[in-house]
């Protein structure tokens, strides 16, 4: 069996990105960063002892959370003693260094997560010898510096900009650069920016939540926002079937839950200097008592769009079914190809199918999301976790307009 190949590669020079510096006169443009020195790159793959990475989204809060990735590496010369002066890292071993997990099959290489150091941890395991010490890096992804970094007034952020110009305008503020985005135009225009003190990652969100969008770092490092219709429309795209019965991909393991966390049956949506707009669902709140949802001091400039977003929140949300929160595939599975590429190449959006059977012979089966992804790695075992949920948006909103099918007799006032 070919197992992917994981690499973990350190990073010790300044600044967010992870190219390497190009030097006057060498170098790969549109690849390479223009610098005046090459960084000092470090790959410690042959030292691994595990990995683990967490990236995705809360479902209660629709909201990506920051990224982690821990990751052990065996130090046997004591290289990441940062009081060790004969060290090649001497002065490098500093907190917000960088580093990359990739994987290697079939001659591509698929990003796992690019993130910051935090913290370097040395301990000495008693089941090894004296000579071996065990070092944990963990690490963040860039959400974490946009919840670090202070800001008031964005520039040019006046009445009118789209969602997505905003979002460019706040990165712009943090001097993120420009090849680390994919920023959708958006759909929604805004208000002035309201100037107050706040963190950049608040005013990203808040953005974001003005659009009904999403926002994330992707594993390669970069900040995406994807505008509402594009979340609405992604269920539609390929399906990647997964299933226990021959007809797909097999899984390790899938977690099927039937509950009452994500109904929401009242929405309360207030933009800044509007009146609340408020959609309920009574069938709902008949049937399962009442789930309130609220968002204030949002920025789109109408209340009639602010309107749209509850209608439509309600409409997602009023009922529910039962739903896989989670499918885990081992990538040593013997003649695993597809799953392998599947689980390497799948990221949050991209619709799946899951079918379990059941004793008896009957079967679950659903379609859904993914929105996060973890990976648990050593020398000899790879498993993946996709964490799924429905589609944000069921009926979606283009232009003040919704579309689709509001299947729940949804009330506003």
């Amino acid at each position: 069996m070919t197992a992917p190949v994981v690499n973990a590669v350190i990073n010790f020079s300044t600044g967010p990105s992870f190219a390497q510096a190009l030097i006057l006169g060498s170098g790969i443009l549109d690849t390479n960063i223009l610098s005046d020195s090459v960084a000092v790159i470090v790959d410690v793959s042959d030292r691994i002892n595990s990995i683990e990475t967490t990236r995705g989204r809360t479902a209660l809060s629709d909201q990506f959370q920051t990224g982690s990735l821990t990751l052990r590496i065996v130090d046997q010369l004591g290289e990441f003693n940062p009081q060790n002066l004969l060290s090649p890292y001497a002065g490098l071993l500093d907190p917000m260094k960088k580093v990359q997990i990739t994987a290697t099959y079939s001659g591509v290489i698929y990003p796992i997560f690019s993130g910051f150091i935090t913290s370097y941890v040395t301990t000495y395991p008693r089941e090894a010898s004296e000579d071996v010490a065990i070092t944990t890096i963990q690490a963040v992804d860039a959400f974490r510096l946009a919840q670090l970094a202070q800001i008031s007034t964005v520039a040019g952020a006046t009445a009118g900009n789209l969602s997505g110009t905003r979002i460019n305008q706040i990165l712009d503020e943090i001097d993120w650069p420009a090849t680390m985005r994919d920023v959708d135009a958006g759909l929604t225009t805004l208000q002035n920016d309201p100037g107050s003190n706040r963190t950049a990652l608040q005013a990203l969100q808040v953005c974001t939540e003005s659009e009904y969008g999403a926002l994330y770092i992707d594993a390669s490092g970069s900040f995406v926002f994807q505008d509402r219709g594009v979340t609405a429309s992604s269920i539609g795209g390929a399906v990647t079937v997964f299933a226990d019965n021959g007809t797909g991909i097999l899984y390790n393991n899938a977690s099927w839950t039937l509950n009452d966390v994500l109904i929401f049956n009242k929405a309360t949506i207030t933009r800044a200097g509007g009146t609340a707009q408020v959609a309920i669902n009574q069938a709902s709140i008949d049937k399962y008592f009442l789930h309130s949802y609220f968002l204030n001091d949002l920025l789109m400039q109408s209340d009639s769009v602010a309107l749209d977003y509850a209608q439509a929140y309600v409409a997602s949300r009023a009922e529910t079914t039962i739903r896989c929160d989670a499918i885990t595939l081992d990538l040593y599975t013997e003649n695993y190809n597809t799953g392998i590429i599947a689980a390497l190449d799948l990221e949050f959006f991209d619709p799946i199918k899951v079918i379990t059977t059941q004793p008896g012979g009957s079967t679950i089966e659903k379609t859904l999301q993914i929105f996060g992804t973890r990976n648990s790695i050593t020398p000899n075992s790879w498993k993946t976790t996709f964490t799924t949920l429905e589609p944000v948006i069921d009926a979606f909103i283009l232009n003040d307009t919704i579309y689709g099918t509001l299947d729940y007799n949804v009330l506003s006032y």
